[in-house]
């Protein structure tokens, strides 16, 4: 199949032109998401539409650099994720969900609170032959897990009390984050950097394509 067509209607409700195609991801053994189309127009996108994607943003529809150099993170090592029960906090396309859940994890629950994106993690989950259960509401989770993934949600200060938050829930919390330069709230400590880039290409500034490793135990 070149197109997902419940994706790409999904994602046609503000962006016209859209096509949701299967995209493999370097160095990921193999691993593919359902993601924009590279064909996508680079022109300016008409008022209405660029107001639709601002009011309800679609990030879903890309592999941001820091899921994906999580993603690849988890593959390389399996020891971080094999037999865990495993949580993958805003996770967008579910990149590092699915790649946990490749990598030999217990039981990976996806995490989102954009219904569409749940439906792309489940759309993926699919494509890559792997097992997630899905939730849209952090707090109502009224349960514990082993390790808890973050990639790329500290960009709106806001969440940054979510770092408590996870630990209250698991022992061990591991983020990956391309905005985020020195990240100062212990526990969480630097413990590595990655080079990777957003699929489709967003041209961004090469400062967003390294991706910094923070990990968090109680």
């Amino acid at each position: 199949m070149n197109e997902h067509p419940a994706l790409t209607a999904d994602i046609r409700r503000t962006l016209s032109q859209a096509r949701i195609v299967p995209t493999a991801l370097p160095g990921c053994d193999g691993l593919q998401l359902w993601l924009l189309a590279d064909d996508f127009p680079q022109e300016a996108l008409r008022p209405e539409e660029m107001q639709a994607a601002l009011n309800e943003p679609a990030y879903w529809i890309f592999c941001w650099a820091s899921g994906l150099a999580l993603a690849q993170k988890l593959l390389r090592e399996p020891a971080l994720v094999r037999g865990k029960k495993v949580l993958d906090f805003g996770a967008g396309s579910g990149v590092a969900a699915c790649a946990a859940a490749r990598a030999g994890a217990r039981e990976v629950v996806a995490c989102d609170i954009d219904p569409a994106s749940l439906s792309a993690c489940a759309a993926n989950a699919t494509l890559n032959n792997v097992e997630l259960r899905l939730a849209g509401d952090f707090f109502a989770l009224q349960e514990d897990f082993d390790l808890v993934l973050a990639a790329d949600v500290l960009y709106d200060k806001a969440n940054h009390p979510f770092l408590g938050a996870f630990l209250a829930r698991a022992p061990e919390v591991l983020v990956a984050d391309s905005r985020v330069k020195n990240l100062q709230v212990p526990p969480y400590v630097l413990t590595g950097e990655a080079e990777a880039g957003t699929l489709p290409d967003l041209s961004e500034f090469d400062e967003f394509r390294r991706v910094r490793f923070y990990h968090g135990r109680r």
